[in-house]
């Protein structure tokens, strides 16, 4: 019980810094759309816990590994949205929300774009493979 608790500490703290990551890396290659060559990436200290609730998805994995991997990352997609939605609007509640989506068309209570649902298959597959790596068991 106690090594499932560490190497769930452990996967936490992973994906929170893959998120982090991730996230300036997106935001950051997101300036070269506004011609910005300082490509500056941001991220919020908000985001590392939401990040590596990321973590959950290696029970979700042991599940479905069998499935097609876009079975697994619809899924993963899914789910991701769920928790963006779920952390967002508490973030709202408490106004210190660092994203708000509302001027884009696709958008799901300013806080989930639906357009970011291929990122987001990607990413669920990318914290599928940190997961589960043979030799972080």
């Amino acid at each position: 019980m106690k090594s499932s608790v560490i190497n769930f500490f452990k996967n936490f703290l992973l994906c929170g810094v893959t998120g982090w990551c991730m996230e300036i890396l997106f935001t950051g290659l997101n300036q070269l759309r506004r011609r910005d060559m300082t490509l500056t990436g941001r991220s919020s200290i908000l985001m590392f816990p939401i990040y590596g609730m990321a973590a959950l998805l290696r029970p979700v994995y042991r599940l479905i590994r069998r499935k097609p991997f876009w079975v697994r990352g619809s899924l993963y997609t899914l789910l991701i949205f769920i928790a963006e939605f779920l952390s967002g609007k508490f973030l709202q509640k408490h106004a210190s929300c660092p994203w708000d989506y509302g001027k884009s068309r696709f958008h799901i209570g300013r806080v989930v774009r639906l357009d970011y649902a291929p990122f987001w298959f990607c990413a669920g597959l990318l914290f599928e493979i940190i997961l589960n790596r043979k030799d972080r068991n």
